[in-house]
C-alpha cells in the first residue's frame, strides 16, 4: 500500500482542483466534489490504491512512425483480449494497412502507456485536416474514419490509459486544432472512461450522440423465440418469399468463417470474395459516390488486403447466397469471438423482387444462432429494413474539445451549437468552451 503522503502527492498531481477536497480512508482515495456547490463539477468517485501505484510510476512513449510500432506488435496483441468491444478494428493490423492506404495525408500519434516500463495500454490516434466552415482544421481522433462503430483504448484499465495519454498531450507542444474522438462508448457498464479522464486533466469536454446502429442479440434465446419476436407480417413475408425463391431454382446458402491461420484455417476463400464484389458491381454501390462501397475503386484495394488479413486472423465472416449458381445477395462481415460486424451487404437488382436480401439475411440469423453469436451488428443506419431484424438499438458519442486559443477550434464549436439549437424546438443555452 502506498503512504498517504504519496497518495496525496500522486492524487493533487493529477486531478488538481480548486475548492476541490481530498480524503484518505483505509487504502481508498477519494476526490469529493459535486456540480452544484464545486467549480470542478467532478461527481464522488473511488480510486483504489492499485490504480494509484500503476499511474504514479507511468509514462507514455509516443510513436509517430508505423515502422517503429511494429516492436510493439506482441504487447498490442497480448492487450487485444482484454479490450473492451475489441473488434477487427481494433487490431495492430489492421491498423497497419489503414495506414498503409490512407495514411499518406495524416499524422499518426501512437501513445504506449507504461507503468515501471511495462505497457498496460495503447491509445492510437492520428491528426487528420478536415474541411469546416473555417477552413481546414486538424482534429484529433481515433484512426477509424467510420469503418466500424467502437474505438478507443487497447487495454483493460481504460480510464487510466485515457488519462495518462492526455496528460501527456495536454505537456507537448498542440499541434492539433480540436480533439474530436469519435466512436466512444458511454454507457453504464462503460463509466464514460473518456469523458471522466478529460476532465481530470483539466479541460471541458463536449459529449455529442454520434452514430445509431441496429443490433440482434442472440445471447439468451434461441431462432424461434426471436423468429416469433418479429412483425407478424414481416414473417409471413420472409416464408413466403423462401418458398418462391425455392420454386425458382436452386437457392444455396455459402457461409465462410475461417478460424485463423494459427488454427490452421486461414482460407481466404477469394471466390466467395469475388462474389460479393460482382453482386455490389452490379448493383446501385457501383454508382455511389461516397467513396466506401465494397467495389468502389478509392476502398477496393484496401478492402482486399483487409480480406486477406482478416481471414489470417480469423476475424473474417462473409455469406452469400446463389440461386442456380448465381450469386444474388451478400453479407460481408468482420466477427470477434461471436461478436459480428456487418460491413457491407447487397444483392443482384435481377433478383430484387425476390427479396433476396431479407431471405440472405434470416438465413444468416438463423445459423449465427447455431453457432452460438453473441451479437449481430447491422451497421450505421435507421433503414426499415434494420429496424424489422433487430433486437435493440446502440449510440456511440463523440467528445469533442475546443481550445480556446484556437480559432478555428471555436468557429466549429460554434457552428455545431447552432446547428443544435436550430435542430432543437427548445430555447439552447450558448455551451461553455474549453
Amino acid at each position: 500500500m502506498m503512504p498517504c503522503r504519496n497518495i496525496l502527492l500522486a492524487a493533487k498531481e493529477q486531478h488538481a482542483r480548486p475548492n476541490a477536497r481530498f480524503q484518505v480512508h483505509r487504502s481508498m482515495f477519494r476526490l469529493v466534489g459535486n456540480d452544484r456547490h464545486s467549480p470542478c463539477g467532478v461527481r464522488l468517485r473511488t480510486i483504489d490504491t492499485r490504480t494509484l501505484q500503476v499511474l504514479w510510476m507511468a509514462d507514455v512513449v509516443e510513436i509517430n512512425d508505423p515502422d517503429e510500432l511494429e516492436q510493439y506488435q506482441l504487447v498490442w496483441n497480448s492487450l487485444l483480449p482484454k479490450t473492451p468491444r475489441a473488434s477487427f478494428f481494433h487490431t495492430y493490423d489492421w491498423l497497419q494497412l489503414y495506414w498503409k492506404h490512407f495514411g499518406h495525408d495524416k499524422q499518426l500519434r501512437v501513445l504506449v502507456v507504461r507503468s515501471d516500463g511495462t505497457p498496460f495500454g495503447i491509445v492510437p490516434l492520428c491528426i487528420n485536416r478536415e474541411r469546416y466552415h473555417v477552413g481546414d482544421v486538424r482534429v484529433l481522433t481515433y484512426p477509424l474514419s467510420d469503418w466500424g462503430m467502437w474505438y478507443g483504448p487497447i487495454g483493460p484499465d481504460q480510464s487510466a490509459c485515457m488519462f495518462m495519454a492526455l496528460k501527456h498531450l495536454s505537456q507537448t507542444s498542440r499541434d492539433w486544432d480540436m480533439i474530436d474522438l469519435r466512436w466512444s462508448a458511454a454507457g453504464p457498464h462503460d463509466r464514460n472512461a473518456t469523458g471522466r479522464a478529460i476532465r481530470a486533466v483539466g479541460w471541458q469536454p463536449r459529449k455529442i450522440a454520434y452514430q445509431s446502429n441496429s443490433v440482434i442479440r442472440f445471447a439468451g434465446t434461441d431462432y424461434e423465440s426471436y423468429l416469433a419476436s418479429l412483425n407478424k407480417k414481416w414473417r409471413h413475408e420472409i416464408r413466403r418469399q423462401t418458398r418462391v425463391l425455392e420454386r425458382a431454382g436452386k437457392v444455396t446458402f455459402h457461409r465462410h468463417r475461417p478460424a485463423g491461420k494459427g488454427w490452421g484455417d486461414g482460407q481466404p476463400r477469394w471466390d466467395l470474395f469475388d462474389d460479393c464484389m460482382q453482386i455490389s458491381q452490379q448493383s446501385w454501390q457501383s454508382k455511389s459516390t461516397t467513396g466506401n462501397t465494397l467495389c468502389h475503386p478509392h476502398v477496393r484495394g484496401f478492402l482486399h488486403d483487409c480480406h486477406a488479413t482478416a481471414a489470417r486472423i480469423g476475424m473474417l465472416d462473409m455469406a452469400v447466397l446463389k440461386i442456380d449458381g448465381r450469386p444474388a445477395a451478400y453479407q460481408y462481415n468482420y466477427h470477434r469471438h461471436g461478436r459480428v460486424f456487418g460491413l457491407r451487404m447487397g444483392y443482384d437488382p435481377a433478383f430484387s423482387q425476390q427479396g433476396v436480401g431479407k431471405i440472405l439475411m434470416n438465413r444468416l440469423i438463423e445459423d449465427s444462432f447455431e453457432r452460438n453469436d453473441q451479437t449481430l451488428d447491422l451497421g450505421i443506419g435507421d433503414f426499415a429494413f434494420k429496424r424489422r431484424f433487430r433486437t435493440e438499438v446502440e449510440t456511440s458519442y463523440r467528445y469533442a474539445c475546443y481550445p480556446w486559443r484556437s480559432w478555428r477550434s471555436q468557429g466549429v464549436r460554434f457552428s455545431r451549437w447552432m446547428k443544435q439549437r436550430l435542430r432543437s424546438n427548445d430555447p439552447v443555452s450558448a455551451p461553455k468552451g474549453a
